[in-house]
């Protein structure tokens, strides 16, 4: 029930309507039987600046950001999470008193879903495909799970200089190796894939097609000891993950990390643990 004391959260964005979200968060809210309600808020790009005011001004308690705003939110923020810091960027905004403060869960919500899924992330090596804004979120967030290393495969482009820089900024701050190679060696793709117990595909090949985002030698490379990840959730199975599963691999797709960003925003507002199963069970209704 609606009364005067219960809390208000929701998703900001453009496009907003699309958005899960709200499903997962007030199933959470009414297990733990929390007085709160969560919407979703399609907001224009220029508008931000006046929403990021009107959650100061009128209380809302939290928030989580999609396009176009995880960076350009940042500089309205009064404090970050270390994870965030390491990205410039949040989807998640928690108002204590007037004092907003970002996270970024969406790298740390595929570590999460694998943790939930049994894998043992210690000393592992991790390749990752692609360095966009899921990317970017995944190799900041692995930093805090005891990975062995990280290798980052992005097309040279325009934003490939700079996504060196930024790795090479990260390597001076962890004993966990990070390089970056570009997407077009494919004699080092098939390399690191080889040496890699943990593949990540973090671009959107296979989400409207059904393109693979690495070579054919690399399926071909791929053995029942590897583990590979795609965050794409739409379709459920990608080619990718087809190929893969046929070589032995086991597989995940980014449903997991979908609930998981959400699960660790819900413990980042609230403290409390959301209900994975009962979400899981509803999300795609």
């Amino acid at each position: 029930m609606i009364d005067g004391k219960t809390a208000l959260f929701g998703f900001v964005a453009h496009p907003a309507k699309h958005s899960r979200s709200p499903k997962m968060h007030n199933l959470s809210f009414d297990y733990w039987h929390i007085n709160a309600r969560y919407l979703a808020f399609d907001v224009a790009p220029d508008g931000l600046a006046d929403a990021v005011a009107g959650i100061r001004s009128m209380g809302i308690a939290g928030v989580n950001l999609s396009m176009p705003f995880k960076q350009t939110v940042v500089p309205m923020l009064d404090e970050m999470t270390p994870r965030a810091r390491r990205i410039k960027a949040v989807n998640t905004i928690k108002n204590v008193d007037g004092r907003l403060i970002g996270d970024s869960t969406d790298g740390a919500g595929v570590f999460q879903d694998l943790q939930n899924q049994g894998v043992n992330l210690h000393g592992q090596h991790v390749m990752i495909l692609g360095a966009g804004g899921a990317g970017k979120a995944i190799i900041a967030a692995a930093l805090d799970y005891d990975v062995a290393s990280v290798t980052v495969f992005k097309r040279q482009n325009q934003t490939y200089a700079q996504v060196a820089a930024w790795l090479a900024a990260l390597n001076q701050t962890t004993p966990i190796a990070m390089q970056i190679q570009p997407y077009e060696d494919a004699a080092a793709m098939l390399r690191v894939a080889k040496a890699s117990d943990l593949i990540i595909n973090a671009t959107n090949i296979g989400m409207t097609a059904a393109g693979l985002p690495v070579t054919p030698q690399v399926m071909a490379a791929l053995t029942p000891s590897q583990t590979v990840y795609d965050v794409i959730y739409q379709p459920l199975e990608t080619a990718f993950l087809k190929q893969a599963k046929a070589q032995g691999c086991t597989v995940h797709n980014g449903l997991g990390m979908l609930i998981w960003q959400g699960a660790l925003a819900f413990k980042f507002w609230t403290g409390k643990d959301m209900p994975i199963q009962a979400v899981a069970e509803t999300i795609l209704n």
